[in-house]
Protein backbone atom coordinates (compact mmCIF):
# COMPACT_ATOMS: atom_id res chain seq x y z
CA UNK A 1 0.00 0.00 0.00
CA UNK A 2 2.76 2.38 0.60
CA UNK A 3 3.76 1.76 -2.45
CA UNK A 4 1.13 2.52 -4.21
CA UNK A 5 0.52 5.83 -2.58
CA UNK A 6 4.24 6.96 -3.08
CA UNK A 7 3.34 6.04 -6.79
CA UNK A 8 0.78 9.01 -6.90
CA UNK A 9 2.68 11.18 -4.62
CA UNK A 10 2.66 14.12 -7.21
CA UNK A 11 -1.38 13.82 -8.34
CA UNK A 12 -2.07 14.25 -4.57
CA UNK A 13 0.64 17.10 -3.39
CA UNK A 14 -0.93 19.16 -6.76
CA UNK A 15 -4.21 18.32 -6.68
CA UNK A 16 -4.41 19.43 -2.31
CA UNK A 17 -2.79 22.43 -3.53
CA UNK A 18 -5.06 23.04 -6.36
CA UNK A 19 -7.86 22.89 -3.81
CA UNK A 20 -6.32 25.11 -1.68
CA UNK A 21 -5.96 27.63 -4.31
CA UNK A 22 -9.62 27.97 -4.81
CA UNK A 23 -11.39 27.51 -2.05
CA UNK A 24 -14.93 27.33 -2.45
CA UNK A 25 -18.09 27.19 0.48
CA UNK A 26 -20.52 24.76 1.52
CA UNK A 27 -22.13 23.53 -1.40
CA UNK A 28 -20.42 25.11 -4.63
CA UNK A 29 -17.40 22.86 -3.94
CA UNK A 30 -17.84 22.55 -7.60
CA UNK A 31 -13.68 22.68 -8.78
CA UNK A 32 -13.19 20.44 -5.93
CA UNK A 33 -15.57 17.95 -6.99
CA UNK A 34 -14.35 18.16 -10.80
CA UNK A 35 -10.77 17.64 -9.80
CA UNK A 36 -11.85 14.38 -7.59
CA UNK A 37 -13.94 13.25 -10.02
CA UNK A 38 -11.38 12.94 -12.55
CA UNK A 39 -8.79 11.63 -10.28
CA UNK A 40 -11.06 8.45 -9.76
CA UNK A 41 -12.08 8.27 -13.31
CA UNK A 42 -8.67 8.59 -14.59
CA UNK A 43 -7.35 5.32 -13.02
CA UNK A 44 -10.90 3.37 -14.09
CA UNK A 45 -13.18 3.84 -10.61
CA UNK A 46 -16.51 3.88 -12.13
CA UNK A 47 -17.95 7.50 -10.19
CA UNK A 48 -21.46 8.64 -9.73
CA UNK A 49 -20.46 12.09 -10.16
CA UNK A 50 -23.84 13.79 -8.26
CA UNK A 51 -24.47 11.37 -5.78
CA UNK A 52 -27.31 11.23 -3.28
CA UNK A 53 -28.82 14.10 -4.97
CA UNK A 54 -26.09 16.22 -3.98
CA UNK A 55 -24.46 18.41 -7.25
CA UNK A 56 -20.49 18.30 -5.80
CA UNK A 57 -21.29 14.90 -3.66
CA UNK A 58 -19.75 11.43 -5.20
CA UNK A 59 -19.49 7.74 -4.62
CA UNK A 60 -16.90 5.79 -6.68
CA UNK A 61 -16.38 1.59 -5.73
CA UNK A 62 -13.85 -0.57 -6.02
CA UNK A 63 -13.79 -4.35 -5.67
CA UNK A 64 -16.54 -6.86 -5.87
CA UNK A 65 -16.81 -8.65 -1.93
CA UNK A 66 -15.39 -8.41 1.11
CA UNK A 67 -15.30 -6.20 3.83
CA UNK A 68 -16.53 -2.90 2.59
CA UNK A 69 -14.14 0.38 3.83
CA UNK A 70 -15.41 3.74 3.23
CA UNK A 71 -13.25 7.04 3.14
CA UNK A 72 -14.88 10.03 3.34
CA UNK A 73 -13.23 13.01 0.99
CA UNK A 74 -14.05 16.42 2.41
CA UNK A 75 -13.23 20.04 0.42
CA UNK A 76 -15.25 22.45 1.24
CA UNK A 77 -13.43 25.81 2.66
CA UNK A 78 -14.38 28.65 5.15
CA UNK A 79 -15.81 31.95 4.30
CA UNK A 80 -12.82 34.93 4.51
CA UNK A 81 -9.82 32.09 5.55
CA UNK A 82 -9.85 29.55 2.82
CA UNK A 83 -8.92 26.39 3.69
CA UNK A 84 -8.11 27.12 7.33
CA UNK A 85 -9.04 23.57 8.63
CA UNK A 86 -6.76 21.97 5.93
CA UNK A 87 -9.92 20.21 4.03
CA UNK A 88 -7.46 20.01 0.68
CA UNK A 89 -5.52 17.83 2.80
CA UNK A 90 -8.60 15.88 3.61
CA UNK A 91 -9.63 15.61 0.15
CA UNK A 92 -6.12 14.41 -1.28
CA UNK A 93 -5.85 12.44 1.17
CA UNK A 94 -8.95 10.17 1.20
CA UNK A 95 -8.14 10.25 -2.85
CA UNK A 96 -4.62 8.77 -2.24
CA UNK A 97 -6.16 6.08 -0.20
CA UNK A 98 -8.70 5.24 -2.66
CA UNK A 99 -6.52 4.55 -5.12
CA UNK A 100 -4.16 2.81 -3.50
CA UNK A 101 -6.64 0.41 -2.08
CA UNK A 102 -8.54 0.05 -5.53
CA UNK A 103 -5.50 -1.05 -6.76
CA UNK A 104 -5.53 -3.84 -4.22
CA UNK A 105 -8.91 -4.68 -3.91
CA UNK A 106 -9.45 -7.76 -6.10
CA UNK A 107 -5.97 -9.21 -5.22
CA UNK A 108 -7.10 -8.76 -1.31
CA UNK A 109 -10.92 -9.42 -1.22
CA UNK A 110 -12.24 -6.16 -0.28
CA UNK A 111 -14.34 -3.59 -1.36
CA UNK A 112 -13.27 0.47 -0.90
CA UNK A 113 -15.88 3.13 -0.97
CA UNK A 114 -14.97 6.92 -1.72
CA UNK A 115 -17.32 9.18 -1.02
CA UNK A 116 -16.99 12.55 -1.83
CA UNK A 117 -18.87 14.84 1.06
CA UNK A 118 -19.61 18.43 0.64
CA UNK A 119 -20.60 21.02 3.32
CA UNK A 120 -19.05 19.68 6.70
CA UNK A 121 -18.10 23.05 7.77
CA UNK A 122 -22.18 24.35 7.44
CA UNK A 123 -24.71 22.36 5.77
CA UNK A 124 -23.87 18.40 7.06
CA UNK A 125 -23.38 16.84 3.58
CA UNK A 126 -22.68 13.62 5.02
CA UNK A 127 -26.01 13.66 6.85
CA UNK A 128 -27.73 14.21 3.53
CA UNK A 129 -26.03 11.31 2.20
CA UNK A 130 -26.39 9.13 5.29
CA UNK A 131 -29.87 9.55 5.03
CA UNK A 132 -29.67 8.68 1.06
CA UNK A 133 -28.29 5.45 1.41
CA UNK A 134 -24.35 6.24 1.48
CA UNK A 135 -23.64 3.75 4.27
CA UNK A 136 -26.31 1.41 3.89
CA UNK A 137 -23.64 -0.67 2.44
CA UNK A 138 -20.68 0.16 4.48
CA UNK A 139 -19.04 -1.82 7.60
CA UNK A 140 -16.35 0.64 8.54
CA UNK A 141 -15.59 4.62 7.64
CA UNK A 142 -12.35 6.90 8.24
CA UNK A 143 -11.40 9.70 7.26
CA UNK A 144 -8.06 11.97 8.68
CA UNK A 145 -7.77 15.62 9.78
CA UNK A 146 -4.82 18.18 9.42
CA UNK A 147 -4.19 19.70 13.49
CA UNK A 148 -1.34 20.89 15.02
CA UNK A 149 -0.83 17.63 16.78
CA UNK A 150 -1.12 13.51 16.35
CA UNK A 151 -3.96 12.29 17.88
CA UNK A 152 -5.72 9.23 17.49
CA UNK A 153 -9.20 11.06 17.73
CA UNK A 154 -10.55 14.39 17.47
CA UNK A 155 -12.73 15.31 20.25
CA UNK A 156 -16.06 15.78 18.17
CA UNK A 157 -19.00 16.79 20.70
CA UNK A 158 -22.36 17.72 19.75
CA UNK A 159 -23.73 21.29 17.92
CA UNK A 160 -26.72 22.83 16.87
CA UNK A 161 -27.26 26.22 14.97
CA UNK A 162 -29.84 28.42 15.80
CA UNK A 163 -30.87 31.68 13.97
CA UNK A 164 -32.86 34.50 15.45
CA UNK A 165 -34.47 36.90 14.17
CA UNK A 166 -35.96 40.43 15.42
CA UNK A 167 -38.29 42.61 13.71
CA UNK A 168 -39.35 46.16 15.77
CA UNK A 169 -40.83 49.39 13.95
CA UNK A 170 -38.48 52.34 12.05
CA UNK A 171 -38.67 55.45 13.31
CA UNK A 172 -36.45 58.92 12.73
CA UNK A 173 -33.68 58.15 15.32
CA UNK A 174 -32.75 62.24 16.01
CA UNK A 175 -37.14 63.39 14.70
CA UNK A 176 -39.18 60.70 17.28
CA UNK A 177 -37.43 58.07 18.70
CA UNK A 178 -40.27 57.23 20.68
CA UNK A 179 -42.49 55.94 17.87
CA UNK A 180 -39.74 52.94 17.30
CA UNK A 181 -38.92 49.79 18.36
CA UNK A 182 -35.44 48.61 18.17
CA UNK A 183 -34.30 45.34 16.84
CA UNK A 184 -30.80 46.03 17.01
CA UNK A 185 -31.46 46.78 20.51
CA UNK A 186 -33.39 43.43 21.10
CA UNK A 187 -30.48 41.40 19.44
CA UNK A 188 -27.98 43.27 21.72
CA UNK A 189 -29.38 42.61 25.18
CA UNK A 190 -29.77 39.12 23.57
CA UNK A 191 -26.39 39.07 23.03
CA UNK A 192 -25.31 40.21 26.57
CA UNK A 193 -28.37 37.68 28.57
CA UNK A 194 -26.29 34.90 26.72
CA UNK A 195 -22.43 36.36 27.65
CA UNK A 196 -23.98 36.30 30.96
CA UNK A 197 -25.28 32.82 30.84
CA UNK A 198 -21.53 31.74 29.46
CA UNK A 199 -20.85 31.90 33.27
CA UNK A 200 -22.74 29.20 34.56
CA UNK A 201 -22.26 26.65 31.92
CA UNK A 202 -20.08 23.13 32.25
CA UNK A 203 -16.73 22.89 30.95
CA UNK A 204 -17.55 20.77 27.77
CA UNK A 205 -20.64 23.18 27.36
CA UNK A 206 -20.08 26.28 23.90
CA UNK A 207 -22.73 28.62 22.95
CA UNK A 208 -21.17 31.11 20.15
CA UNK A 209 -22.64 33.22 18.22
CA UNK A 210 -22.39 36.37 15.73
CA UNK A 211 -24.96 39.24 14.41
CA UNK A 212 -25.70 38.93 10.96
CA UNK A 213 -28.11 42.09 10.84
CA UNK A 214 -28.75 44.96 12.69
CA UNK A 215 -29.54 48.32 10.69
CA UNK A 216 -29.10 50.32 8.13
CA UNK A 217 -28.55 53.51 9.10
CA UNK A 218 -27.48 54.91 12.05
CA UNK A 219 -30.34 57.79 11.95
CA UNK A 220 -33.46 55.08 11.42
CA UNK A 221 -33.95 52.98 14.57
CA UNK A 222 -33.81 49.53 13.01
CA UNK A 223 -36.64 47.21 12.38
CA UNK A 224 -35.00 44.24 11.91
CA UNK A 225 -31.88 42.38 13.36
CA UNK A 226 -30.69 38.82 13.40
CA UNK A 227 -28.21 36.59 14.84
CA UNK A 228 -26.66 33.27 14.14
CA UNK A 229 -25.84 30.98 17.68
CA UNK A 230 -24.07 27.92 17.74
CA UNK A 231 -24.95 25.79 20.97
CA UNK A 232 -22.52 22.66 21.39
CA UNK A 233 -22.35 20.08 24.41
CA UNK A 234 -20.91 16.08 24.82
CA UNK A 235 -24.24 14.96 23.44
CA UNK A 236 -27.37 16.05 21.55
CA UNK A 237 -29.98 15.67 24.33
CA UNK A 238 -27.26 18.07 26.70
CA UNK A 239 -27.60 20.51 23.76
CA UNK A 240 -31.40 20.05 24.02
CA UNK A 241 -31.33 21.32 27.27
CA UNK A 242 -28.62 23.87 26.63
CA UNK A 243 -30.81 25.31 23.94
CA UNK A 244 -33.76 26.02 26.44
CA UNK A 245 -31.45 28.42 28.49
CA UNK A 246 -30.00 29.99 25.89
CA UNK A 247 -33.28 30.41 24.37
CA UNK A 248 -34.70 32.13 27.30
CA UNK A 249 -31.96 34.62 27.53
CA UNK A 250 -32.72 35.95 23.47
CA UNK A 251 -36.47 36.20 24.53
CA UNK A 252 -35.76 38.14 27.40
CA UNK A 253 -33.89 41.19 25.29
CA UNK A 254 -36.96 40.70 22.83
CA UNK A 255 -39.38 41.52 25.63
CA UNK A 256 -37.23 44.13 27.00
CA UNK A 257 -37.92 46.64 24.15
CA UNK A 258 -41.30 45.70 22.84
CA UNK A 259 -40.12 43.63 19.91
CA UNK A 260 -40.71 40.34 18.28
CA UNK A 261 -38.45 37.26 18.31
CA UNK A 262 -38.29 33.97 15.95
CA UNK A 263 -35.82 31.89 15.92
CA UNK A 264 -34.96 27.92 13.72
CA UNK A 265 -32.53 25.77 13.79
CA UNK A 266 -30.09 25.10 10.91
CA UNK A 267 -30.58 21.73 9.88
CA UNK A 268 -28.90 18.94 10.23
CA UNK A 269 -27.41 18.87 13.86
CA UNK A 270 -24.11 17.26 14.51
CA UNK A 271 -23.90 14.63 16.72
CA UNK A 272 -20.95 13.53 18.96
CA UNK A 273 -17.76 11.60 17.29
CA UNK A 274 -17.67 7.85 18.52
CA UNK A 275 -14.11 6.57 17.78
CA UNK A 276 -13.94 3.20 17.03
CA UNK A 277 -10.73 1.60 19.66
CA UNK A 278 -10.04 -1.18 17.23
CA UNK A 279 -9.66 0.98 14.23
CA UNK A 280 -8.06 3.70 16.37
CA UNK A 281 -5.11 1.23 17.13
CA UNK A 282 -4.97 -0.32 13.62
CA UNK A 283 -4.45 3.33 12.31
CA UNK A 284 -2.01 3.94 15.19
CA UNK A 285 0.31 1.06 14.15
CA UNK A 286 0.40 2.23 10.92
CA UNK A 287 1.12 5.77 11.54
CA UNK A 288 3.98 4.70 13.73
CA UNK A 289 5.66 2.94 10.93
CA UNK A 290 5.19 5.77 9.09
CA UNK A 291 7.36 7.63 11.96
CA UNK A 292 3.97 9.37 13.72
CA UNK A 293 3.48 8.84 16.91
CA UNK A 294 -0.44 9.36 17.32
CA UNK A 295 -1.20 10.45 21.47
CA UNK A 296 -4.54 9.96 22.93
CA UNK A 297 -7.57 12.93 23.19
CA UNK A 298 -7.22 14.21 26.44
CA UNK A 299 -4.47 12.74 27.89
CA UNK A 300 -1.57 13.97 25.36
CA UNK A 301 -3.29 16.75 23.98
CA UNK A 302 -6.90 17.71 22.36
CA UNK A 303 -8.68 19.62 19.52
CA UNK A 304 -12.01 20.60 20.21
CA UNK A 305 -15.19 20.77 17.83
CA UNK A 306 -17.83 19.27 15.71
CA UNK A 307 -18.37 17.80 12.28
CA UNK A 308 -20.75 15.72 10.44
CA UNK A 309 -18.33 12.76 11.09
CA UNK A 310 -20.01 12.50 14.49
CA UNK A 311 -23.06 11.41 12.86
CA UNK A 312 -21.01 8.60 10.69
CA UNK A 313 -19.76 7.28 13.61
CA UNK A 314 -23.59 6.67 14.88
CA UNK A 315 -24.23 4.44 11.85
CA UNK A 316 -20.75 2.19 11.44
CA UNK A 317 -17.86 1.93 13.19
CA UNK A 318 -15.79 5.06 12.56
CA UNK A 319 -12.38 6.72 13.20
CA UNK A 320 -11.44 10.25 12.36
CA UNK A 321 -7.63 10.65 13.37
CA UNK A 322 -6.07 14.23 13.87
CA UNK A 323 -2.15 14.62 11.54
CA UNK A 324 -0.07 17.23 12.51
CA UNK A 325 0.89 19.84 9.86
CA UNK A 326 1.54 23.06 11.78
CA UNK A 327 3.45 24.22 14.72
CA UNK A 328 1.61 23.22 18.50
CA UNK A 329 -0.61 26.02 19.71
CA UNK A 330 -1.58 26.57 15.76
CA UNK A 331 -4.91 26.77 15.86
CA UNK A 332 -7.51 25.09 12.88
CA UNK A 333 -10.09 27.94 11.76
CA UNK A 334 -7.50 30.72 11.53
CA UNK A 335 -4.75 32.38 8.98
CA UNK A 336 -2.26 30.23 10.07
CA UNK A 337 -3.33 27.26 9.98
CA UNK A 338 -4.54 28.21 5.99
CA UNK A 339 -0.69 28.93 5.25
CA UNK A 340 0.19 25.37 7.06
CA UNK A 341 -2.20 23.32 4.76
CA UNK A 342 -0.14 23.84 1.59
CA UNK A 343 3.27 24.17 3.18
CA UNK A 344 5.90 21.06 3.27
CA UNK A 345 4.54 19.67 6.44
CA UNK A 346 0.90 19.53 5.01
CA UNK A 347 1.83 17.78 1.73
CA UNK A 348 3.68 15.08 4.11
CA UNK A 349 0.29 14.90 5.58
CA UNK A 350 -1.65 13.88 2.49
CA UNK A 351 1.55 11.10 1.69
CA UNK A 352 1.01 9.68 5.62
CA UNK A 353 -2.74 9.96 5.77
CA UNK A 354 -3.35 8.24 2.39
CA UNK A 355 -0.66 5.84 3.01
CA UNK A 356 -1.92 5.08 6.69
CA UNK A 357 -5.39 4.55 5.91
CA UNK A 358 -4.70 2.46 2.64
CA UNK A 359 -2.73 0.20 5.48
CA UNK A 360 -5.12 0.11 7.37
CA UNK A 361 -7.81 -1.07 4.64
CA UNK A 362 -5.59 -3.65 4.12
CA UNK A 363 -5.16 -4.97 7.75
CA UNK A 364 -9.37 -5.28 7.57
CA UNK A 365 -9.36 -7.25 4.49
CA UNK A 366 -6.71 -9.64 5.50
CA UNK A 367 -8.21 -10.05 8.75
CA UNK A 368 -12.02 -10.09 8.32
CA UNK A 369 -12.40 -10.58 12.33
CA UNK A 370 -11.28 -7.13 12.95
CA UNK A 371 -13.89 -5.84 11.08
CA UNK A 372 -16.32 -7.98 13.51
CA UNK A 373 -14.43 -7.10 16.16
CA UNK A 374 -15.30 -3.54 15.32
CA UNK A 375 -19.18 -3.92 15.11
CA UNK A 376 -19.03 -6.00 18.16
CA UNK A 377 -17.82 -2.89 20.07
CA UNK A 378 -20.21 -0.48 18.06
CA UNK A 379 -23.40 -2.27 19.28
CA UNK A 380 -21.42 -1.99 22.87
CA UNK A 381 -21.04 1.51 22.87
CA UNK A 382 -24.29 2.11 21.52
Amino acid sequence: MQTAVHQRRDLLVSLSHDIHATPELAFEEHQAHKLLVEALRAEGLDVDQHAFGLPTAFRATAGASGPTIAIFCEYDALPGMGHACGHNIIAAAGLGAALAAASMAEQFGGRVVVLGSPAEESGGGKVFMAESGALDDVDVAMMIHPADIDLRSMTAIAIKNLVCEYRGKPAHAAAHPWDGRNALDAAVLGYLNVAALRQHLRPDERVHGIFRAGGDKPNIVPEFAATEWAIRAPKLEQVDALALRVRAALDAGAKATDCEISCSWIEPAYADLRSSPTLETLFAENAAALGRSLGIAGIDGEVIGSTDMGNVSHIVPTIHPLLAVAPSGTGIHTDGFTKHAASPSGDQAVIDGATAMAMTIADLWLQPELVAQCKREFVQRS
